[in-house]
């Protein structure tokens, strides 16, 4: 029998880039001020968990200007979709083993 702790995603293991993913797979897109503000976190390290996704092409950035003010835009993709969703099961299969 596989363990399901292989199933699980080293970059989603990180709570708060577990929680930007689960964020945007709930929404269509997210801008960084409105997601330093839910997740109550600071600029440096959301902008260095947000990079770290954006590496492995699990969200895409789109950057524009609103009323002349940078704004910059978070979409998860299919890569970051399917990465969740494994990583769920993952989660959800450790849980069901505990319970036996």
């Amino acid at each position: 029998m596989k363990n399901p702790f292989d199933n699980l995603d080293k970059i989603l293991e990180h709570r708060l880039r577990l929680r930007i993913v689960s964020v945007l797979v709930a929404n269509e897109s997210y801008d960084f001020n409105a997601l330093k503000e839910l997740l109550d976190t600071t600029d440096g390290n959301l902008a260095t968990h947000l990079k770290a996704l954006e590496r492995e092409k699990y969200l895409s950035v789109n950057k524009t200007f609103v009323e002349r003010k940078p704004n910059t835009r978070y979409k998860i993709t299919e890569r970051g979709r399917s990465a969740f969703k494994k990583h769920l099961d993952a989660m959800e299969e450790l849980i069901r083993q505990q319970r036996k």
